[in-house]
């Protein structure tokens, strides 16, 4: 009986089409929130409860859109990014905790850097913070709070410090193997993590090889260069014993990597992060987990409590994809798709298309990486036998351009009010960096706009699937 009503199709009043209003009552609830400069996960689940809600009284068998609504928030699709943030987080949050950026910022401090130098130390420091930590806007936080005033001092021009910060944070954005936009586009294609990230390489690499001719000649020059740096202000920033967390976080990375297991590897991360910054004193037990006036507090608290929110959300596309699914409603999508996309370069060309409006506007990447890739990546891509690795790049690589570079950005507002932060701390020899200053010196991000636009024109690293899904270079 179970089977029966399993398998009975789930009709709408109005045809196909009705399945899609969950997704447009959530793309225009964060279209809303993003223009009045609140782009919060918390008002994109409204949107799409609403859109749940709504197209609940279209269905023709209400009971059976019940069940779909259940059936795509435990579909293994669904839940394996869920699991994965859960453990990502915790690594991420222990790792960020146990003075890394300190670490780094006493290294570059005292091997001198200076100028230029020190600008392209803070675009590979902030890149590998990232890389092992998952978090783009974390890196942003720290790296503005912390090499910024210092790359002032040492003659760093302050306007592409700061791009070379928020670039560095794209970078592992959209690199780490612990990253929320490397799990979405990984699993909403149905690829490993591991595999993913190793075919990535090559992007990532082109784009900081553009990104560092341009520091090069750009990054020195700053007005700063002959002051002394403040170390009495800048050494309570300083741990050179947060190196040593350089340990867990490259073999993190490289068990991520090579394994092609997140669970696996970031609980290798978590222990090894844990035994190592215990150890090394960085932490105490009762910072990991405590109690206080009565509830559990502390760092895993907050690791694992930190991805609650992109859960809940992931939870809530899935199940409007299998509405979508269900009501015929990615059939019909492709039938439009089928006028317009004719080659495997076309349907790359809109699936990009589509991740960058919808992150641009939203100001997050997350988002739309699940909502695009569930509902059209994964079919169009599949009709053309685009590897799924493929897909995941194309999703990754647009998602994390614009979002970190368009002066409305959350990034970028974020880094503005971080360096208003620091000027009113430091004085004025600190300068306070607008968003509408910063935007054109996120090199990082649009240097991989323009790489993931060339790969997709010319074909650069794109592969197909054969008959049996093993990776192929040609159809022919």
């Amino acid at each position: 009986m179970d089977s029966i009503k399993q398998k009975r199709k789930l009709e709408f009043y109005g045809g196909g089409w009705v399945s899609f209003l969950p997704f447009l009552f959530f793309i225009a609830i964060a279209v809303y929130i993003s223009v009045l400069k609140a782009p919060d996960i918390k008002g994109m689940w409204v949107g799409a409860v609403t859109g749940i809600i709504v197209t609940f009284f279209f269905a023709k068998d209400k009971m059976r859109y019940s069940e779909v609504i259940i059936e795509g928030m435990s579909d293994e699709l669904a839940i394996t990014p869920v699991a994965c943030w859960i453990f990502a987080g915790l690594f991420a949050t222990i790792l960020k905790s146990t003075g890394l950026v300190e670490g780094i910022t006493w290294a570059a401090y005292h091997i001198g850097a200076k100028g230029r130098l020190y600008t392209i130390i803070t675009f590979f420091a902030c890149a590998l913070f990232a890389t092992a930590s998952g978090t783009g806007f974390g890196t942003i936080i720290a790296g503005v709070s912390l090499l910024y005033p210092a790359g002032v001092f040492l003659g760093a021009n302050p306007v592409v410090l700061v791009g070379a910060i928020i670039g560095g944070g794209a970078f592992g954005d959209n690199l780490a193997p612990v990253s929320d936009t490397t799990i979405c586009s990984a699993t909403s294609q149905g690829a490993d993590v591991g595999g993913v990230v190793r075919s990535r390489l090559r992007y990532a690499i082109a784009a900081s090889i553009i990104t560092l001719v341009f520091m090069i000649i750009f990054g020195g020059s700053g007005a700063g260069a002959s002051e002394a740096i403040p170390y009495e202000e800048l050494s309570r920033y300083m741990n050179p014993k947060g190196l040593i967390m350089l340990i867990p976080a490259i073999i993190t990375i490289y068990a991520a990597i090579k394994k092609g297991d997140l669970i696996y590897a970031t609980t290798l991360g978590t222990v090894l992060s844990t035994v190592v910054a215990l150890a090394a004193n960085l932490v105490t037990v009762d910072q990991l987990i405590g109690i206080e006036d009565g509830s559990v507090t502390g760092i895993i608290v907050e690791g694992i409590g930190g991805m609650v929110d992109i859960c809940i959300l992931a939870l809530l596309i899935f199940a409007c994809v299998n509405i979508m699914k269900e009501g015929g409603g990615d059939k019909k999508l492709l039938e439009v798709a089928e006028k317009f996309v004719k080659t495997a370069r076309g349907a790359e060309a809109s699936i990009a298309a589509l991740v960058i409006v919808m992150a641009s506007i939203m100001g997050l990447n997350a988002p739309p990486i699940l909502a695009v890739g569930t509902s059209y990546a994964k079919p169009i891509g599949e009709k053309f036998k685009i590897h799924p690795y493929r897909r995941a790049n194309i999703l990754d690589g647009t998602a994390n351009t614009l979002v970190y570079s368009v002066p409305w950005s959350t990034a970028l507002l974020l880094a503005q009010s971080l360096t208003k932060d620091v000027s009113i701390q430091y004085g004025s020899a600190i300068p306070i960096v607008t968003a509408d200053q910063m935007w054109p010196y996120v090199v990082y991000c649009w240097a991989m706009l323009a790489v993931m636009i060339f790969a997709i024109i010319t074909g650069w690293g794109r592969t197909y699937m054969d008959a049996e899904g093993n990776e192929v270079k040609s159809l022919s």
